[in-house]
């Protein structure tokens, strides 16, 4: 698999590095695009797909090829692979939850290839990432090899979508389906955030919905805990919510897992959060870490690099409360990864991640750095 990564402010500039990239015979078939929620993609998708080029796409608030994170922009990442070894499906409908979008997409995945491995990414403010493991896995079996995310819109909690050549949704999946006896599709996520304090029971939930913790409101908890008061007024803060705010959910023998809040309802006072959170289950509180996570990030990263020495391509799936907690210091983390490997890159900071955390388990998390590498067999 050849791979080559390019970026631009317009669909001009798009074009312009397409065509420079294609000058020594590089013939791309598929493009992983990352664009700034607000751009119109139409332009993109119509310099790419008058090249052929089939687009698995997803809306962005900063995304990157390298260290050097983009606003306003577009990130690509150009694969050259064979056509027998992919497909692309969107699934959505005006009914229908991501889960059964998610089955939806795991059943094309079977019927494509004997093994299918699974590129994902979600569009939708409320979406719940479980669902999408799950509904995966409902069909696949667990272990199914899945990574991918939560497009975003740089915090501002309005619109996320995926989109490819023809087809754009709101409310929906897309998906890079792989013969994963061609192509590897690995990787690991890594997050860093530690708990403190005691444990907290889930008193009240639907899904990832959060009413009550302890039987308290989940909003009035919030502001007991982290003195943060404007939750009430008018407008509430969500960058202030995820970035200060994040639970840790404790699961009898499994690792836990980390849960960000996307948006409150002040009415009822509940929290819509990027990942379930059963009633009865344990949380505890996790507040912001020092930027020796990057260090250690980078140090599990370079350890993985073991078991996978070599990559194609790399695709990253950074959570966006990374980007408000660390700053310009991630974009050290995301140089240090790119040079472990030595590869193309693309990637953007989402609402949630999908990725590997033990041997053969993937699974949903939040404020993780989740990383997929491709590497033709």
């Amino acid at each position: 698999m050849k791979a080559k990564s390019i970026k631009g402010k317009s669909a001009s500039q798009v074009k312009a590095a397409l065509e420079k990239s294609m000058t020594d015979g590089f013939a791309p078939t598929v493009a992983i695009v990352f664009l700034e929620a607000d751009i119109a993609h139409e332009e993109i998708c119509s310099v790419l797909s008058e090249k052929g080029i089939q687009i698995f796409g997803a809306s962005s608030g900063s995304n990157f090829t390298d260290g050097e994170i983009e606003a306003n922009s577009v990130v690509v990442l150009l694969l050259e692979i064979k056509q027998e070894y992919f497909q692309l499906r969107l699934a959505t409908a005006e009914k229908g939850t991501i889960k059964d979008f998610a089955e939806e997409i795991g059943r094309a995945g079977l019927a494509a290839f004997r093994k299918p491995a699974f590129l994902i990414v979600s569009g939708g403010i409320s979406a719940d990432g479980d669902e999408i493991v799950e509904g995966i896995e409902n069909v696949c079996g667990k272990g199914t090899t899945l990574f991918g995310g939560l497009a975003s819109d740089s915090l501002k909690m309005i619109r996320t979508y995926v989109f490819t050549n023809d087809q754009l949704t709101d409310n929906g999946l897309i998906a890079l389906l792989l013969d994963e006896e061609k192509i590897s599709l690995t990787g690991k996520a890594i997050g860093g955030w530690r708990p403190v304090g005691i444990d907290h029971v889930i008193t009240h939930s639907n899904g990832n919905i959060l009413y009550t913790i302890d039987n308290e409101p989940a909003l009035q908890f919030i502001s007991r805990y982290t003195g943060v008061k404007d939750f009430f007024g008018p407008e509430i803060s969500n960058v202030i919510l995820s970035a200060n705010f994040q639970l840790q959910l404790q699961r009898e023998n499994k690792h836990p897992v980390m849960r960000t809040p996307m948006y409150a309802n002040p009415d009822d006072f509940s929290i819509v959060f990027a990942g379930s959170l059963p009633q009865g289950s344990k949380v505890r509180l996790s507040m912001l870490p020092g930027f020796e996570v990057i260090e250690g990030a980078l140090k599990d990263f370079a350890e993985y690099k073991n078991d996978q020495p070599e990559a194609d391509a790399l695709i990253m799936f950074s959570c966006a409360g990374r980007q408000v907690s660390f700053g310009p210091f991630v974009s050290d983390e995301i140089n240090g990864i790119q040079e472990i490997w030595n590869a193309p890159l693309a990637g953007f900071f989402c609402f949630g991640e999908i990725g590997r955390v033990e041997k053969s388990t993937h699974e949903f998390h939040n404020m993780t750095c989740s990383l997929a590498l491709l590497k033709e067999k």
